[in-house]
């Protein structure tokens, strides 16, 4: 039985946690920490039973917590995630990593010295197009995949305006840091692209002064981008185009990736996936019917974890990938206030 401390119980626990933890075998929750002890009480109704905190480093001195769960404000998770695994914990983490590639490195290289496993919340690796497409890859079908785009745009999607979301002190960005981890991750890993050699990008804030639906400008900070842009080189060759937004006049809301291949190409708009391949001297567009995990992604992901902490998986989701991910982004956010390309390396 492993027994697990929640740190962190607001939104996106229970939107995108909470039913990992319940759906897990074998484990205990035995402990559930928030600065805010309302949260933290109504997490305990989730698990009856367990310890409630408000100190996160209480919680840590506990010698029978086996497993740290980190769904705080961005700020804190690479400094819990360090406490964590100083601790000897093995550390769940919502993403990002860390708000600089600085603690993203600490984090990797003090997960090494412990040998503790620490993950950080992929999930979109973990649907059912994205696991089609990996295999595919694997198996050569598309051959080089050597430029590609992706991107999540929103019409009007601001979360949390006027709290820790738009103070970059607590997020550390926009919707580069909150919406682009999760496709630049779910582009590179589908292409085996992880190595970036050089970035660009540029960031807008154009609507932080907007009023809302009821005419009303809301109270509070709002210091980060709402639409950033960048442009990726990777080591062999390959390029990645990327576009990110809380805030655009564009029809609709829309996640996507496409790659383009030497012998095929993919797009996954929206978890939608289409395939382009030559027939007969033409390229024709092809929909595979999949079938579709019954467990959600953000719980397959959590599952993922367990069975590492097991020793029954390997990891395949590390804290390499999370240290040039967060290169990336820090990078991204340089080349946009210097106005010029960044090298990494």
């Amino acid at each position: 039985m492993l027994k697990v401390g929640l740190i962190g119980t607001g939104g996106i626990y229970r939107y995108a946690h909470l039913e990992g933890w319940k759906a897990a075998e074998g484990i205990e929750v035995a402990a559930v920490c928030d600065a805010n002890r309302e949260l933290a009480e109504q997490a305990e109704k989730d698990f009856p039973g367990a310890s409630i905190y408000t100190d996160y480093e209480a919680l840590l001195e506990r010698d029978d917590i086996d497993i740290v769960s980190i769904t705080t404000p961005n700020k804190f998770h690479s400094i819990i995630a360090i406490a964590a695994l100083e601790s000897g914990k093995h550390v769940f983490c919502e993403k990002p990593d860390a708000i600089n590639p600085q603690e993203a490195e600490r984090m990797a290289d003090i997960a090494a010295r412990t040998g503790k496993v620490l993950m950080v919340m992929r999930n979109n690796r973990f649907t059912a197009a994205a696991q089609y497409v990996k295999k595919l890859q694997q198996e050569g079908f598309f051959g080089e995949l050597y430029a590609g785009r992706c991107g999540w745009v929103r019409t009007r999607g601001i979360p949390g305006r006027g709290g820790w979301f738009t103070t970059k002190e607590l997020s550390g960005g926009g919707p580069l840091i909150d919406l682009g981890v999760h496709m630049i991750d779910l582009a590179m890993w589908l292409s085996d692209n992880s190595v970036p050699s050089t970035v660009s990008g540029t960031t807008y804030r154009q609507f932080a002064d907007r009023p809302d639906a009821n005419g009303q400008i809301p109270a509070g900070t709002f210091d980060v981008e709402d639409m950033a842009m960048g442009f990726i080189r990777f080591t062999n060759g390959a390029s990645l185009q990327l576009e990110f937004s809380w805030a655009s006049n564009v029809e609709r809301e829309k996640k996507f990736i496409e790659w383009r291949g030497s012998e095929a190409g993919f797009s996954i708009i929206d978890d939608e996936l289409t395939l382009y391949v030559e027939r007969d001297g033409q390229v024709v567009s092809e929909k595979p019917e999949l079938s579709h995990t019954s467990k959600p992604q953000h719980v397959e992901n959590i599952l993922h974890f367990i069975a590492c902490v097991r020793g029954e998986q390997e990891p395949t989701i590390t804290p390499q990938e999370g240290v040039h991910m967060i290169h990336i982004l820090d990078a991204i956010y340089r080349s946009a206030e210097q106005g010029s390309e960044i090298k990494l390396g």
